[in-house]
């Protein structure tokens, strides 16, 4: 049987692999290497420091080219494309991309994977072209029911080109906390970090006001007075792989340096290093804004055996069963919500691994890479409508 031959064509942002790559990027990295027994993959993004032009990954060829400017790295790739001849092209998180490569290629089928609504957003793309866009796609791929509805709303005839496909976990890099080997790293982490005998409460992610990190610095002097051994945990920085700042991330640091002892910030960590930070935690927060279209990290605290609290919007609601692996809480009383939730949590240790072993089995259910993979294989097989 001959396989088809697809390009994944990533926005030319961040290289990959990469440890610093935003979660488009990583998606790509997980999930493509899982179709190339089914597909011949081709997967094109931008040069990085010790990566070859051309390379492989987990059985996909990986092309890379220049990506400072964007026009020229289209064309770059537009040329590569037309070398290859693939069967189908799959543009990853750009709309615009789907209508540039449709003039250049206009024989070519192209699905259009979107990751979040950040590009289909009026201030990104005008409506006409986005509806354009959406035309020109064969099939679009969202990664939340949430998305789906909000495409939907913005390009109404185009609601039938929409399926969902949801981002995965994995399972053995995430280590359950309830495992022998997870338990273990987890003794270790908690001794080396001085966190014995402390009550952890892990944010991972941007330090961007969507995130909802102010949110928590101003319920955390209240859950001190409640719980005294908490301490708030956050990993991340204002940009992905930088230490540059921002006046809203130098406003959380103020804010945290008057909780001395109880709230802790850390930069920016590798991508390979997140399993750590969860795995010595006790409970993870995600008080994201309702544009969060799933949120990565959801899973991967679920998939480490963490209870997850977080706001009751976007794509996190079709994560997180409410009451079962953990809250959700209503985005308006985010703040005196989500402290009584913490601290029902961390005031019960039996609570607590309930949910953590509930959120594990979850992912394990739901929210593996294979699962994206057989589920994306299946939309390979779907006929149009």
């Amino acid at each position: 049987m001959v396989r088809p031959r697809i390009a994944f064509i990533t926005p030319g942002t961040f290289p990959l692999p990469s440890l610093n790559s935003s979660s488009v990027e990583r998606v790509v990295e997980k999930t493509v290497p899982l179709l190339v027994p089914r597909i011949e993959a081709h997967i094109y993004g931008r040069t990085g420091h010790m990566l070859g032009r051309r390379g492989m990954l987990g059985g996909a060829v990986v092309e890379r080219f220049p990506a400072r400017n964007k026009r020229l790295y289209l064309k770059r790739v537009k040329q590569a494309l037309a070398a290859y001849r693939p069967d189908l092209l799959q543009v990853e998180n750009r709309p615009r991309y789907v209508l540039r490569l449709k003039r250049a290629l206009p024989n070519r089928r192209i699905w259009l994977n979107l990751h979040s609504s950040t590009f289909i957003r009026e201030r990104a793309i005008p409506k006409k072209l986005l509806a354009a866009s959406f035309l020109n796609a064969e099939r679009i791929i969202v990664n939340s029911e949430y998305l789906r509805e909000d495409a939907a709303a913005r390009v109404p005839n185009c609601a039938d080109k929409l399926r969902v496909v949801y981002p995965g976990v994995d399972t053995e890099r995430f280590p359950s906390q309830y495992s022998a080997a997870g338990a273990r790293r987890r003794a270790e982490l908690r001794t080396k970090r001085g966190w014995t005998g402390r009550s952890v409460v892990l944010f991972i992610g941007r330090l961007q006001a969507i995130k909802g990190v102010h949110h928590l610095l101003k319920l955390m002097p209240q859950l001190i007075k409640e719980h005294p051994s908490v301490l708030l945990v956050i990993v991340g920085g204002a940009f992905y792989g930088s230490k540059r700042t921002t006046p809203y991330a130098r406003k959380l640091f103020r804010m945290g340096r008057a909780m001395k002892g109880h709230v802790k910030f850390v930069p920016y960590v590798p991508y390979s290093e997140v399993p750590d930070w969860f795995l010595g935690a006790d409970v993870a927060v995600v008080p994201s804004g309702s544009r969060e279209a799933f949120g990565l990290v959801n899973v991967e605290a679920m998939s480490c055996g963490l209870p997850v609290v977080a706001t009751r919007a976007g794509g996190m609601k079709e994560i997180i069963r409410d009451g079962v692996t953990g809250y959700l809480v209503n985005p308006e009383q985010v703040e005196t919500e989500m402290r009584a939730r913490l601290l029902e949590l961390l005031n019960d240790d039996q609570l607590r691994m309930e949910m953590g072993l509930r959120s594990r089995e979850r992912v394990e259910q739901h929210f593996t890479w294979q699962h994206s993979a057989d589920r994306w294989l299946e939309l390979l097989q779907e006929p149009l409508t």
